[in-house]
């Protein structure tokens, strides 16, 4: 059997539902909706204790910072910096969770020690810590390196720095590798690290740090928490899951964005042609790759600006140049999405994993490029490219394949890499590329099965349109259950937006918007509620919602404004012929 390649074929998975009786004992126990109370029960919110930190997250709930290895010591050798104002250098990683880090700590620490911070470049110097950079600090007489995001297998850059006489505390969120580096080490991730959230972004660890030393100082943590915005777009931006300490920390974070929206974010979202109140949705498609397009095309320093400055003149002329860096990715995008898929179109059918090359493709891209490729064939895929005479790329995965693992098991081949279950970065020599190639492939069949290579389309519940609107209220209103629903923000892995079925639905009316999206107006029989819905897209299953076929659709309910009103709207993930 082949491996299934077809991004439309896609698996519906509905959750097991719970047990009625359960569902109905917490739902008049909270006096809330079925429907509110099964999505709660799948969260694993199951008392009324869990519903209201669910509902409304505590920051007096964050976990005691020195519960993580190290702590005591990287709160010590920050102090002894601020006692005897010594030169501290903040190094992060030139994408969204790096940039955010370094703005964060420097915005904090800016008055209380001499600060500065560097983003490597990502063409001449790579991935993480490099040497360049330590020469730098070693330059500037730096006594205290802080790593962020960056620095958990960085062995030699940290000996080096230790070497010229620099200390260094590495916080970050990767996987460690066997060995640490000779240095203070923040990771929650370590095997030896009892902190009891591991999934931490790398700007969550850099604010652990900050919550310590103001907890060493007695110091009130508002001025902290005033840069939770940066946090939230960092959790946002790196899909770690919002669950836990993650979902309070981007819970007020959001809060913060909306109400006191740092005048850097104000920018980048109008130039999105995006109004407040935003989303982590909103933050993940509008800010997000804006701040990464500078670390792509040119550099992070330049975002890392931009979120650190209050000179309105300066913002405007970064933010507007950072939004043409994004125009300029985005043209870059599609055409080697184009080129890699054109590559691929003569690749062996029964191959587990997608793999390109072309040595003059844009390194800052290639890990978007990578997450293109997976939406046309769902598979394992590695985007590579030709950098200071190494090979050099991004992979991306698929659920029930460990990339970070697999690309252990072929180190031998690698000249770097590092990563996370679903996301790596790789480097190695071209005359490796062809041996790599079939032992990652290799790998991939040991793991994979064809089934786990079609899509998933994961389903909450089935609901009928009757369930959506009470009734008694007006169709042109929001129903009460999207309210509710609202108040199950911010989304992300681990807590994602609540995806319904509906069955036996018929159209009374589809539109083909620009030869690609599909929007119609659907019912069901035996009710008077008509719901719109946009399917992006999808303008090629047209003929499964054509007039008088039923059929089957899965949706998530959105808030369509427009010229100042609000309705509801059926954002469609998916539809087939009634089952």
């Amino acid at each position: 059997m082949h491996p299934q390649t077809n991004l439309m074929q896609k698996k519906w998975l509905v959750k097991s539902p719970i047990e009625r009786t359960l569902v109905e004992t917490f739902r008049s126990k909270l006096k809330i909706d079925p429907v509110v109370a099964e999505l709660l029960l799948q969260r694993d919110v199951t008392t009324f204790e869990d519903a209201h930190s669910f509902f409304r997250p505590d920051l007096s709930s964050l976990h005691d910072p020195f519960l993580m290895k190290d702590m005591t010591a990287a709160v010590e050798r920050l102090q002894e910096a601020i006692d005897e104002q010594q030169k501290v250098l903040l190094f992060g990683d030139y994408d969204v969770d790096g940039t955010t880090a370094v703005a964060l700590l420097y915005a904090f620490l800016k008055e209380t020690v001499p600060v500065d911070f560097y983003i490597p470049d990502r063409y001449k110097e790579g991935y993480g810590l490099s040497k360049t950079g330590v020469n730098v600090a070693a330059q500037h007489d730096v006594s205290l390196i802080i790593s962020l995001d960056c620095g958990i297998k960085s062995i030699d850059e940290v000996a080096y720095a230790q070497s010229l006489g620099i200390d260094f505390i590495v916080c970050d969120h990767h996987e460690p590798g066997d060995k640490l580096p000779e240095a203070i080490v923040l990771d929650p991730k370590r095997k030896d690290c009892n902190y009891p959230y591991k999934e931490l972004s790398g700007c969550g660890v850099g604010f652990k740090l900050l919550q310590a030393l103001c907890e060493a100082n007695s110091w009130a943590t508002d001025k902290l928490f005033e840069h939770l915005d940066l946090l939230a777009i960092s959790i946002g931006a790196d899909i770690v899951p919002v669950t836990g300490e993650n979902r309070t920390l981007a819970f007020h974070g959001m809060e913060r964005l909306n109400q006191f929206p740092r005048p850097a974010f104000k920018e980048l979202l109008a130039l999105a042609n995006k109004t407040f109140p935003v989303t982590l949705t909103d933050v993940i498609f509008s800010i997000a790759p804006r701040i990464n397009a500078a670390g792509r095309l040119r550099s992070g320093k330049f975002a890392v600006q931009l979120m650190i400055s209050d000179d309105l003149d300066e913002i405007r002329a970064l933010a507007t140049e950072i939004n043409e860096d994004n125009l300029e990715r985005r043209e870059l995008d599609k055409q080697m999405t184009i080129e890699a898929l054109e590559q691929l179109e003569n690749s062996p059918e029964n191959r587990y994993t997608n793999l390109v090359y072309h040595e003059n493709w844009h390194k800052g891209v290639v890990g978007i490029v990578a997450s293109r490729v997976i939406e046309t064939y769902f598979k394992p895929t590695i985007v590579l490219t030709k950098s200071n005479g190494l090979i050099t790329g991004s992979a991306r995965s698929i659920a029930g394949f460990n990339l970070h693992d697999v690309l252990s098991g072929c180190s031998e081949l690698l000249e770097q890499f590092g990563g996370h279950y679903h996301a790596a970065g790789l480097t190695l020599k071209e005359e490796n590329l062809e041996a790599f190639t079939l032992l990652f492939e290799q790998k991939a069949q040991e793991v994979l099965r064809p089934e786990m290579m079609v899509e998933e389309q994961v389903i909450d519940l089935e609901l009928s349109f009757n369930e959506i609107f009470t009734p008694e209220e007006n169709r042109l209103k929001i129903p009460k259950l999207k309210r509710i629903l609202k108040q199950f923000e911010p989304h992300g892995p681990g807590n994602m937006k609540p995806v319904f079925i509906s069955k036996n639905v018929f159209s009374t009316e589809v539109r083909v918007l620009k030869d690609t999206h599909i929007k119609l107006s659907m019912t069901q029989p035996d009710s008077d509620v008509i719901l719109e819905g946009i399917g992006f897209n999808l303008a090629s299953k047209a003929d499964v919602v054509a007039a008088g076929m039923p059929f089957d659709v899965v949706y998530t309910l959105e808030i369509n404004r427009w010229n100042d009103r609000e309705r509801l709207q059926l954002n469609i993930k998916d539809f087939r012929e009634a089952q």
